[in-house]
């Protein structure tokens, strides 16, 4: 869409702010309460699409301040509805440890979620690369004027391409929403990490993004250990830094002309 969308983090924010809300509050099982999540924060995308993005697609700095806005917003309403005071906790649905060859555990809920997450991924490549859809995204993505004389409809485009960015994004906060403390700022970190990931892997590369994922996670987590949690995010800012200086184009990104 050519748009920076600064409030991605605050989707997955308001996701896992919905799991804490109906489920940890409310008592709605975990898994119908993901698809609310979904549903909601796919719906927050498209209004967003329809009424910012959308007027603002010839001059993407105005994007970007809008989604910094919505930011602002959505952060405001957790606050209103669950207070800007202690984190708040989801217990985990499911329970107990996977043990295997008796070194590695691995908790059933991050089992779970390593599960979900890899066939949201699986259907996303599949989406993008075996679906008229995906295909039409791609053009619009590599060229929205030569695609629209193709005759697709780009704004038809826009919105799926936002609906399924952001019904992610839900399906993201659903998923760490029990692993993780809620609050209305926790979005900062992921957009960090979502930024460093895509730069590092490569824009427009969804292999490059899975493994640029894996490799900083092993990164992060071990200057974590030895240096603190401040410290390894740093160095994942400095990380993409060098990777641009280097390599502009990411591990698997394509250089494109224009």
């Amino acid at each position: 869409m050519g748009v920076v969308n600064f409030a991605h983090g605050e989707l997955v924010m308001a996701g896992a702010f919905t799991i804490w809300l109906l489920h940890a509050q409310f008592g709605l099982g975990y898994i119908p309460a993901i698809a609310a999540a979904i549903v909601l924060v796919t719906a927050i995308g498209l209004l967003m699409e329809r009424l910012l993005f959308r007027p603002t697609r010839s001059d993407p700095l105005a994007g970007l301040i809008c989604s910094i806005g919505v930011l602002f917003i959505l952060q405001v309403i957790a606050a209103l509805i669950g207070g800007d005071g202690p984190s708040k906790q989801v217990p985990p649905p499911f329970h107990g440890t996977l043990v295997m060859f008796d070194v590695l555990r691995i908790p059933y809920q991050r089992v779970f979620s390593l599960i979900i997450s890899a066939a949201a991924l699986g259907t996303l490549w599949f989406f993008l690369t075996r679906s008229k859809f995906g295909w039409a995204l791609r053009a619009v993505a590599m060229d929205r004027e030569a695609a629209e004389l193709q005759g697709i409809n780009t704004d038809r485009i826009s919105v799926i391409a936002i609906g399924v960015g952001t019904a992610l994004a839900g399906l993201a906060g659903g998923l760490i929403a029990p692993l993780t403390n809620i609050n209305p700022h926790m979005g900062h970190n992921v957009i960090v990490t979502a930024f460093i990931v895509t730069i590092v892997g490569g824009v427009g590369s969804l292999s490059g993004a899975v493994l640029a994922a894996i490799l900083y996670a092993v990164f992060h987590t071990l200057v974590t250990v030895y240096f603190g949690g401040t410290i390894a995010t740093i160095s994942g800012l400095v990380l993409m830094v060098i990777v641009l200086i280097v390599k502009p184009t990411g591990l698997m990104g394509a250089k494109v002309s224009e």
